[in-house]
């Protein structure tokens, strides 16, 4: 039995969260996912790197602000500058050419995704609230200090605290991973993708996007990847009749 190849991930911007509602007034959260000019920015070959992989970039990043090096590689590709730049590794048949653009239709409804992104920083967190502490009494002798974790020392031997012990500190800013998550729609005119549930990560975060590893991908994803070619034009029949419609409407209240 031959497997399929491994496909790539894709980079993907979080918007928010928003909610709908299926057809049977099911009220169903999604957290909206723009892939925001989410191009191959180079690839990686047994060859030349001795793995198997695609750079992908997102988001736009002004040319002053981007260091000479990375300037010199996004030319190279023909690409503008991009804010992120990641690794997914992939098998040598479901490589893609550079400067290929996706598009939403690169995951279908219904398919599970891992995704993977940087927690919400929280600062300097209590025991409580970092690791779920249950806190001290309320009364009976607990005065000023409610919400401390207690001792965490030791008796003489070893007459130390042991690395890892759950204390107070820095809550968030950790790289996490939520798998299987599901896919609710996409939206390929406007490269939404729409899931099910939360992600890590704030608003305005960008996020890996790739297939489940536990959950076989659907029969009709697209392989390599759905994606736009380098100086192909996005459809845009649908977005020239209203336009036109609109012009046409222009000019007849304006004869009138």
């Amino acid at each position: 039995m031959t497997l399929p190849a491994q496909r790539t991930g894709v980079l993907a911007k979080k918007l928010g969260m928003t909610r709908f509602f299926d057809e049977t007034g099911q009220h169903i959260p999604v957290t909206v996912l723009s892939l925001d000019g989410c191009q191959v920015t180079a690839q990686r070959t047994v060859e030349k790197d001795g793995y198997t992989a695609l750079q992908l970039g997102a988001g736009a990043k002004k040319p002053k602000n981007t260091s000479n090096g990375m300037r010199g590689h996004f030319a190279k590709a023909s690409v503008e500058p991009k804010r992120v730049v990641a690794e997914f590794r992939v098998d040598e048949a479901a490589l893609i050419e550079v400067g290929a653009e996706f598009t939403a239709d690169h995951y279908v409804a219904g398919q599970k995704v891992d995704i993977q992104g940087l927690t919400v920083g929280k600062g300097f967190a209590g025991a409580m609230k970092r690791w779920n502490f249950g806190g001290l009494r309320a009364t009976h002798g607990v005065s000023v200090s409610h919400r401390s974790h207690g001792s965490t020392g030791n008796r003489q031997d070893p007459g130390r605290t042991f690395p890892g012990k759950k204390m107070a500190g820095h809550l968030g800013q950790e790289t996490v991973t939520t798998l299987n998550v599901t896919v609710w729609k996409v939206d390929v005119e406007r490269g939404l993708i729409l899931v099910k549930g939360a992600v890590p990560g704030h608003e305005g975060s960008y996020v890996k996007v790739r297939d489940a590893i536990k959950k076989a991908a659907p029969a009709d994803v697209k392989r390599p990847g759905a994606f736009r070619t380098a100086g192909e034009a996005p459809a845009q029949a649908a977005a020239e009749t209203p336009a036109e419609e609109t012009s046409a409407a222009t000019t007849e209240e304006g004869e009138g």
